[in-house]
């Protein structure tokens, strides 16, 4: 996303318009972590809420906190937006959400691609937020008790805050990986699944796209 060329970095705190959606219609994209990428510059809107501050990058998972995991924000976009918004990465799981543009003549086939992707932006939303609260949780449990089998707090008497080395932390990262492999595995697996369904329904709502937009035309020629 950052990579792209000269596409714009979104500031936090913002939600933007996806650049995948033309003329009211929504590109599609299997994933639920989209991004803000691409030479289109959209315009940005407040997001109505409380501005996320920066987590702190972990191993175990895309984000390191110490409160309860929320779920994904209800943005409301603007009423005349035929778009789809993204927003500013979520505390909890660093993904950035999105809200998906729903038209007034959506036909079954694009009410169940986009309802099959708000779902599964939800089911990312609450593995990964769950998943980085054990992190967190975990990590600090073995610094204490690594930093007390030393005899030393994490406020020693020199008023820096005690901290493990390298190594010593990654004896805790090849634990933590090794304790949940069966977890991400799992996770791939799903997710491989929803996206092969995602990019299914991706196929068959263009092929009904250009049957109405073929039959349109030769309505409009007959007439």
């Amino acid at each position: 996303v950052d990579r792209q060329g000269d596409a714009p970095r979104p500031r936090p705190g913002l939600w933007l318009r996806s650049p995948d959606r033309v003329h009211g219609r929504s590109a599609g994209r299997a994933h639920s972590r989209p991004s803000s990428g691409g030479r289109t510059h959209p315009a940005p809107a407040p997001w109505r809420g409380r501005v996320p501050q920066q987590p702190e990058r972990a191993l175990g998972g895309r984000s390191g906190f110490s409160q309860e995991p929320a779920q994904v924000s209800r943005f409301c976009p603007p009423r005349k937006s035929c778009h789809d918004w993204i927003g500013p990465p979520d505390k909890y799981s660093n993904l950035r959400p999105v809200h998906f543009y729903v038209p007034e003549n959506e036909s079954p086939l694009e009410q169940k691609l986009r309802e099959l992707r708000q779902e599964t932006q939800e089911w990312n939303q609450q593995f990964w937020a769950n998943q980085n609260l054990t992190f967190s949780k975990e990590k600090e449990e073995f610094i204490h008790s690594r930093l007390k089998a030393k005899g030393l707090g994490l406020c020693p008497g020199s008023g820096q805050k005690a901290t493990l080395n390298a190594e010593e932390m990654a004896d805790f990262y090849k634990e933590f990986l090794s304790k949940n492999f069966q977890k991400h595995m799992y996770y791939n697996r799903d997710w491989y699944k929803r996206n092969f369904v995602i990019t299914f329904f991706m196929g068959k709502v263009a092929l009904e796209r250009i049957w109405n937009r073929l039959r349109w035309k030769q309505e409009k020629r007959s007439s």
